[in-house]
C-alpha cells in the first residue's frame, strides 16, 4: 500500500441511518431467530426419543386391579403411559416408586397415566404398600398371568415402559432408572 494510504480507515455509508434502537431490534430479532431454528420441535424431540419403527404396545390386556376389578389398559390409549412392572420385596422397585408418584402429580394433567403392574401373589400386600408409599396412580396385579412376557418381552424387576399416546413403545428400562430419565423421555412426548 502507498504511505498515503496506510492508516486510513474503509466507512462504508449505508442509506439507512444507525441508531441504538435499530441496532438493538436487529440483534434482537437475529437472536430470536437463531434460537428459534436451533429448537427442536416436540415432534422432532419425541421422534429422538421414540422412533417411528418402535414396536407398538399390546394394550389390549385386561388385568385386575389391586381391589378385584378389571381394569383394561386399552382405555389409556391416546394417553402417554407409564408402565411398571415392579413388586414390593424388590428394593430397586421401591426407590423408584416416590419419583413415579412425582411425574403423575407433574404431568397428569397433561394426559400422562402411570400404571404399576405388581408381581407379587397377595392384594392384600399391594395395597398395605400403597398406602404406605401413598402411591396415588392406579396399580394391578400381574403375578400369575402368562400373557404379560409373551405382550412386555422378558420382564425383570423393576422394568418399565415408556409408552406414547400413539401406542408406540418409546422407551424400555430395566433396574434402577434416574426419574430424570423418565421425565425427558415423558415431557419429550408432549
Amino acid at each position: 500500500l502507498s504511505e498515503k494510504r496506510q492508516g486510513r480507515r474503509l466507512e462504508i455509508r449505508s442509506p439507512m441511518r444507525q441508531t441504538p434502537t435499530t441496532a438493538a431490534r436487529i440483534a434482537t430479532g437475529l437472536a430470536l431467530l437463531f434460537g428459534i431454528a436451533s429448537q427442536p420441535l416436540r415432534s422432532q424431540a419425541a421422534g429422538a426419543i421414540c422412533s417411528a419403527d418402535a414396536k407398538t404396545a399390546n394394550l389390549d390386556l385386561t388385568l385386575k386391579d389391586i381391589h378385584g376389578k378389571p381394569f383394561a389398559l386399552s382405555d389409556y390409549k391416546g394417553k402417554v403411559v407409564l408402565l411398571d412392572f415392579w413388586a414390593t420385596w424388590c428394593p430397586p422397585c421401591r426407590k423408584e416408586i416416590p419419583g413415579f408418584i412425582e411425574l403423575y402429580n407433574s404431568y397428569r394433567s397433561r394426559g400422562l397415566v402411570v400404571i404399576g403392574v405388581s408381581m407379587d401373589e397377595s392384594a392384600s400386600d399391594i395395597k398395605r404398600f400403597a398406602k404406605r408409599f401413598r402411591i396415588n396412580y392406579p396399580i394391578v396385579v400381574g403375578a400369575g398371568r402368562d400373557d404379560l412376557e409373551p405382550a412386555f418381552g422378558p420382564l425383570p424387576l423393576p422394568t418399565a415402559f415408556v409408552i406414547a399416546r400413539d401406542g408406540r413403545i418409546c422407551a424400555k428400562h430395566e433396574g434402577l432408572t434416574p426419574k430424570e430419565q423418565f421425565e425427558r423421555e415423558i415431557d419429550s412426548l408432549f
